[in-house]
């Protein structure tokens, strides 16, 4: 999926710059399929969850709780077909899978990046985590130690690919704006356009 640039400016002096390679929902068909997707992802929670209560059901689910009346769900027929399926497998086996599972099911599947500029604060960058139980990994810089903001090139394999970078003061190495999914020249140039004219005022 190709990365797409979102700008927002709420103020004259505040400017966000945000890369998602996310799927747009603007069509009927498009959300159907999101709203079904999350549909697929909670139920598929859910079965992982019974067979795993299933597998481990003579250690912890055996009494009856105060909402869960797990004796009844065992002796249901859904409830041996489960059993069934945990006791053909082992522990080992249970655990790893149901693993795999809740990473696919909790995984975002796409990223997004953003770049917040504020004059006379400074800039902060910020990209989304892989899943939804983590945060997003985010940076702040201060104007007082921002150099310049420019474009540089570098080759990624046999290909030549343009990225973002800040010049922080006292640091080796800049900072690169859209770490993961570097797009292309022509959203960057607007993203350096008006991060500069906003950190710097229009007059520079």
């Amino acid at each position: 999926m190709p990365s797409r640039l979102i700008s927002r400016r709420p103020s004259p002096t505040t400017v966000s710059f945000t890369v998602s390679n996310a799927s747009r929902r603007t069509s009927t068909p498009a959300k159907a399929l999101f709203y079904l997707q999350i549909l697929l992802r909670a139920v598929t929670f859910f079965c992982v969850l019974l067979l795993d209560a299933a597998k481990f059901r003579r250690t912890f689910f055996v009494e009856d709780g105060s909402w869960i009346r797990w004796t009844k769900i065992w002796s249901s027929p859904l409830g041996i077909s489960v059993c069934r399926i945990a006791d053909a497998y082992s522990s080992v086996v249970v655990v790893l899978a149901s693993a795999v599972v809740f990473y696919g099911v909790f995984r975002k599947g796409y990223t997004e990046e953003s770049l917040l500029v504020i004059r006379g604060l400074g800039i902060q960058t910020s990209t989304s985590s892989q899943t939804y139980l983590s945060k997003a990994s985010t940076r702040f810089i201060p104007t007082s130690q921002i150099q310049d903001i420019v474009i540089h090139e570098a080759f990624k394999g046999f290909e030549v690919r343009f990225y973002l970078a800040v010049i922080v003061e006292g640091e080796s190495e800049v900072v690169v704006v859209f770490p993961k999914l570097l797009p292309n020249r022509q959203i960057l140039e607007e993203v350096w356009r008006g991060s500069r004219s906003c950190l710097y005022d229009s007059k520079s």
